[in-house]
């Protein structure tokens, strides 16, 4: 049973950045392509970015030119550099395979933008 690790989340103004890490118990995390979903308060869960096993990407819209999906298949490790941040963006990040998200969930990690 692969663990979902989640980090990196915090406070943030807006225009500012934070980067979230994944860390995934199971070497087997290097054939799966990987994803970012985010869930707002009040709101469902929904995908954020995608990342193949060959290291390509996919954004949902609102996202796309400011969050950066990237993985480290050596540390099972999957990363979303997210720039530029907008109070929108508030919410409890977690990652998981994509596109079916068939890893149980891990606790994610709260990111909250507010000046």
């Amino acid at each position: 049973q692969v663990q979902l690790v989640e980090s990196g989340g915090g406070l943030a103004q807006p225009g500012g950045s934070l980067r979230l890490s994944c860390v995934a118990s199971r070497s087997s995390f290097s054939g799966r392509w990987m994803g970012w979903y985010r869930q707002a308060p009040g709101k469902q869960r929904e995908f954020v970015a995608r990342i193949t096993t060959s290291g390509g990407t996919t954004y949902v819209d609102s996202v796309k030119g400011r969050f950066t999906i990237s993985r480290d298949n050596a540390q099972n490790t999957v990363y979303l550099q997210m720039n530029s941040l907008k109070p929108e963006d508030t919410a409890v990040y977690y990652c998981n395979d994509a596109p079916m998200a068939s890893f149980p969930w891990g606790q994610g990690t709260q990111v909250t933008v507010s000046s």
